[in-house]
């Protein structure tokens, strides 16, 4: 099916969000971003650490208030939505936080947490049907009964990672926002929430903006992915187009990372190693912001901002030298 044909669920237009730091510093934490979210579908978002990813997701669903652009949720701008339109939409949007340490509240019992959405939605009729929903919902993301009436410091990171989920899942959500869900958990978990978490996709017909630095995991879950670099998008494709056909060199790069199984190919690859520190995000470059990194960097990137363009059906990219890019 072509993206023209499917449903668009988010549709983010020339999206922005700055931050005060100081009496005269801004913080250009997302400048100027672009992009659809279908239903039904994954959409990865990778980039280094601080380069806009977390701030983005929470700006379209609403958590921070956006310094300019449109969020559109279904066609409603998200950011205009008030009383009982904002009411409704946080019950078909839900976050999956980071740190699963830092994202439950210790004094509440496991029963409390993921009881507390059903409660404020009034979604069980009684005692009764609250407490075999959280049941359902505990069991649905692979722990037991006996977990309720538990306290979160009872639990292992990935054992509190589920219990996020489920917190997120109880108020039967279209959309979820999965901040970075398997950085804070130890690899040999990670594999088992990725795959929990596209278990309940199918199931439940959800829809994942899944946020995360390790491109190795987005490739594997995601339909698409976008490519982040110090509050702008570089690059958006199909996964398997970006991961086997990247345009941009920043994208080459974190692809020349990626581990690779085979030591045969593995040997053969070759690693692009970026010049350089991330520059500040208070004081970006000017014109392409990935110019001073850039082994392609003409007169022009410093200029000029490059146009984030379609450059083939689907492929989308910003940069003036694609031509050069080997």
């Amino acid at each position: 099916m072509e993206n023209n044909e499917k449903e668009v669920l988010f549709s983010v237009s020339h999206l922005k969000k700055y931050f005060q730091v100081g009496n005269h510093a801004t913080l250009k934490a997302v400048d100027d971003v672009s992009f659809e979210i279908y239903k039904g579908e994954t959409l990865g978002m990778v980039g280094e650490s601080g380069c806009g990813k977390t701030t983005c997701g929470r700006t379209c669903i609403g958590l921070y208030d956006k310094t300019d652009g449109q969020v559109l949720y279904k066609g409603t701008d998200v950011h205009a939505l008030n009383g009982k339109e904002r009411f409704a939409f946080k019950k078909q949007v839900q976050m999956v936080f980071q740190d699963p340490y830092g994202s439950l509240d210790p004094r509440m019992t496991v029963a409390d947490i993921i009881g507390e959405g059903i409660d404020i939605h009034h979604l069980a009729k009684n005692k009764k049907e609250r407490q075999e929903m959280i049941y359902k919902y505990l069991e649905l993301v692979g722990l037991n009964r006996e977990h309720a009436n538990r306290f979160v410091h009872e639990f292992s990171g990935g054992q509190r990672q589920r219990i996020g989920i489920a917190r997120a899942l109880a108020v039967q959500p279209e959309f979820i926002v999965l901040d970075e869900p398997i950085s804070a958990l130890d690899v040999s978990i990670q594999a088992q929430i990725v795959n929990l978490l596209v278990d309940l996709q199918k199931k439940m017909g959800l829809t994942y903006l899944f946020i995360a630095h390790d491109l190795s995991v987005v490739k594997h879950i995601s339909d698409r992915i976008g490519v982040m670099y110090l509050g702008r998008m570089v690059e958006l494709a199909d996964s398997y187009e970006l991961t086997t056909h990247p345009v941009h060199p920043y994208t080459k790069s974190l692809i020349s990372a990626i581990p690779i199984a085979d030591p045969k190919i593995a040997r053969t690859s070759k690693r692009i190693v970026l010049e350089g520190d991330v520059p500040s995000p208070l004081n970006p470059p000017s014109g392409c912001r990935f110019r001073t990194r850039c082994p392609y960097a003409t007169e022009q990137c410093a200029q000029e901002v490059p146009e984030f363009r379609e450059i083939s059906p689907g492929h989308y990219a910003a940069c003036h030298n694609l031509d050069k890019v080997q």
